[in-house]
C-alpha cells in the first residue's frame, strides 16, 4: 500500500518503489482526492508479480507534469529484468491499471521507446480498467509512432488489451495529442473496448505511413491507431466523438497489412470525428484496411 492516510505520504517515490515491488497496489492517502506529481517515471519488473494490479480507488491522479511518462512496462527491456527467451512472447506481467487518472504524461523526449505519453507497454498482458486519460502528449509528427495516451506491443498469444469503463479525454482541452492515435496506438495488438469513451483526442502528424516525400509522417488515428498484420479491433457500448485527424481516420485507423484483421463495432457510436485527408466511404471517421468490410452491429457512424 502506497501512503500512511494522508495526502503528504502519498508521494512519486513511494510509487515508483511499490510498481517496481509489483503485486497489487493500493493507496492510503486519506479521504480526499490526491493527485501525485511523478518526478521519474514508475517502471515494472520483469521478475515481479507476476499479477501486477495498481489501483487507485477512484480518488488518485498520477501526473507526468508535463515532463515524462507515468508508467512503462517492457518484457525485452533488459534493465527491467529478462524472464524468458522469448520476451516478445510471454504471459508475464500482468499488468492492470484501474480506478486511476493520468494527465500530463509526455513522452516527447523518449526516443527509444517512442509514443506512449502517459503508459508504454511491451509483452505479457495488459488492462485499463475504469480509468481516465486526459491532456497526454507524445511525438507530434512520425510515421508509426504514436499512442498520446498509451501504446502497446507484443501481447502473449496475441491475446487482446481489455480497455473497460474508461475515459480518454472526454470533454474541450482534457483531449489527447500525438502524430497519430491520439487516445491508443499499437503495432500487431488487439483491443477489446467496452463501455468507453474517446473524445477530443488529436492526431497532429502529417505526410501519413508511409510518410509522403517531404513530409515527417503521421497524422492518423485522431482516438485510434491499429496497424500491423492479424489483429482485432472489438468496440462494444463506446463512444468516439470529436476526435480528428489531419491524415486518416478521425475516430479510427486501422490497417492490417496483410489484410487478416478485423473490426467490430457493436452497439456504440462514432459522431463527428473528421479525417481531413482521407477515410473509407461510406464509414465516417473510419479508415479501414482489413478481412472484408467492418462489422458494425446496432451501431451509429456519422
Amino acid at each position: 500500500m502506497i501512503g500512511n492516510g494522508t495526502p503528504r505520504s502519498c508521494t512519486s517515490t513511494a510509487v515508483v518503489a511499490a510498481v517496481a515491488r509489483g503485486g497489487v497496489i493500493t493507496f492510503n492517502c486519506g479521504p480526499e482526492p490526491v493527485t501525485i506529481v511523478m518526478k521519474r517515471t514508475a517502471k515494472v519488473f520483469n521478475d515481479t508479480g507476476p499479477r501486477i494490479v495498481i489501483d487507485g480507488g477512484g480518488k488518485v491522479t498520477l501526473s507526468g507534469d508535463g515532463a515524462r511518462r507515468i508508467l512503462y512496462m517492457n518484457t525485452c527491456d533488459p534493465n527491467q529484468v529478462w524472464t524468458t527467451d522469448h520476451c516478445d512472447n510471454q504471459d508475464h506481467p500482468q499488468l492492470t491499471v484501474q480506478n486511476l487518472t493520468f494527465v500530463d504524461g509526455n513522452s516527447k523526449a523518449d526516443k527509444t521507446y517512442d509514443g506512449g505519453g502517459a503508459i508504454w507497454v511491451r509483452g505479457g498482458r495488459f488492462k485499463i480498467v475504469k480509468s481516465r486519460f486526459f491532456r497526454n502528449v507524445c511525438a507530434s509528427t512520425g510515421p508509426d509512432v504514436g499512442g498520446a495516451a498509451v501504446r502497446v506491443f507484443s501481447q502473449y498469444m496475441g491475446k487482446p488489451v481489455y480497455i473497460v469503463k474508461s475515459t480518454f479525454g472526454g470533454a474541450a482541452g482534457y483531449g489527447n495529442v500525438g502524430s497519430n492515435g491520439g487516445g491508443i496506438s499499437s503495432i500487431g495488438v488487439s483491443y477489446t473496448v467496452i463501455n468507453s469513451l474517446f473524445t477530443h483526442n488529436r492526431a497532429i502528424g502529417y505526410g501519413a505511413n508511409p510518410k509522403e516525400p517531404g513530409t515527417p509522417g503521421g497524422g492518423s488515428g485522431g482516438a485510434i491507431y491499429n496497424d500491423g498484420n492479424l489483429f482485432r479491433l472489438r468496440l462494444c457500448g463506446t463512444k468516439i466523438q470529436n476526435n480528428r485527424a489531419r491524415e486518416g481516420g478521425g475516430a479510427i485507423f486501422f490497417v492490417s497489412n496483410d489484410r487478416s484483421g478485423t473490426l467490430t463495432i457493436r452497439k456504440s457510436v462514432l459522431r463527428n470525428n473528421p479525417s481531413l485527408g482521407f477515410e473509407t466511404p461510406g464509414y465516417p471517421g473510419i479508415f479501414y484496411l482489413g478481412n472484408g468490410d467492418p462489422v458494425v452491429i446496432d451501431s451509429i457512424i456519422e
